[in-house]
């Protein structure tokens, strides 16, 4: 396997309409969601190898997830049903096409139960790439789940990605959010943050300082996704911005995730294919093969946002030779 990813995979519902707030929206479309299954749909669609795991409902909306991660491509034999929980929902409104409002419903969501004992250790014996988000560590057992899946992916030679993808609605505070995010950090070599993610962390608008700072605790690389001006990065040997592409935005929803994929998929191609001492490679890429990585990323997120919705809208990797004009 080339990328497996865990945790939520919720049916997003996203308003009909662009240009309004939830007191105006009149009316909202099923999709479905989740970054970590985002990930491994936008890792799969660039010809990568990937598996999702996570839990949702023994009900309709879960059974029509899992079908839609399959119709993909996604590896779900790592998916779980609850029997006792729903899938989450979470309701989406575009007030502007580069702003979201999510409202979240799980009281708790099938997705927050996924516990240590049900991970596919098959699954994270076999992978080069474990990814992660900071949404499960909001709440136990997942945040146990999603960390010692880490731990175990890691010690069987895998890399492990960690996207911050901070939400505040669900977390307690900001103060708990930070001291658990910064807590995970040492268990990552690859970390993705925006730009609010960026400054919460590191105390700086400056990407490619702030990521540096984020270096300290332990990851080999970290990246900022910067909107349209494009990345920043920061790793053993080097730091940098690469450009963005302009494109008319539709709905940016989603970006980051395509930008995440791509950017694993890329480097599993820089890393040549490596099942051994993949950290020591990771730490020695040099200059031109990041730069190469994340132009591919910013790509990718790029093309997501021209279209509406965000697995349909994921691009294959033909889509992003096309913009990149390669």
């Amino acid at each position: 396997m080339d990328v497996v990813t865990l945790g939520e995979l919720i049916l997003d519902m996203f308003a009909s309409e662009t240009g309004k707030d939830f007191q105006t929206v009149s009316a909202f479309i099923p999709v479905a969601g989740g970054a970590p299954a985002n990930v491994a749909v936008a890792a799969s669609k660039l010809g990568a190898r990937a598996a999702f795991i996570g839990k949702v409902g023994e009900d309709a909306f879960g059974r029509r997830l899992e079908s839609v991660l399959k119709g993909y491509g996604v590896e779900t034999r790592g998916m779980r049903f609850d029997r006792e929980h729903r899938t989450t929902l979470n309701f989406m409104t575009i007030p502007d096409p580069n702003r979201t409002e999510m409202l979240f419903y799980r009281n708790p969501g099938a997705d927050m139960l996924l516990a240590p004992d049900e991970l596919d250790q098959e699954l994270l014996a076999s992978t080069a790439f474990y990814h992660f988000g900071s949404v499960s560590l909001a709440v136990e057992p997942c945040r146990s789940a999603a960390l010692e899946g880490a731990a175990f992916a890691r010690a069987r030679g895998a890399l492990v990605s960690f996207d911050v993808n901070y939400r505040p609605s669900l977390w307690e505070n900001d103060a708990r959010a930070k001291a658990e995010i910064i807590a995970a950090l040492p268990r990552a070599d690859i970390v993705k943050v925006n730009e609010t993610e960026l400054r919460l962390l590191s105390g700086t608008d400056d990407a490619p300082a702030g990521c540096t700072r984020i270096l300290e605790r332990g990851p080999a690389l970290c990246v900022a996704t910067l909107g349209p001006h494009g990345s920043a990065w920061a790793a053993r040997k080097s730091a940098g911005l690469v450009p963005g592409f302009t494109v008319d935005v539709v709905d940016a929803t989603g970006c980051g995730d395509a930008f995440m994929a791509a950017l694993l998929v890329r480097l599993l191609s820089a890393l040549n294919g490596a099942s051994e001492n993949r950290r020591s490679l990771l730490e020695g890429l040099e200059k031109d093969e990041l730069v190469n990585a994340l132009r591919w990323a910013n790509a990718a997120g790029a093309f997501t946002a021209r279209r509406k919705g965000v697995m349909p809208a994921l691009p294959d990797a033909a889509e992003v030779k096309q913009l990149i004009g390669a």
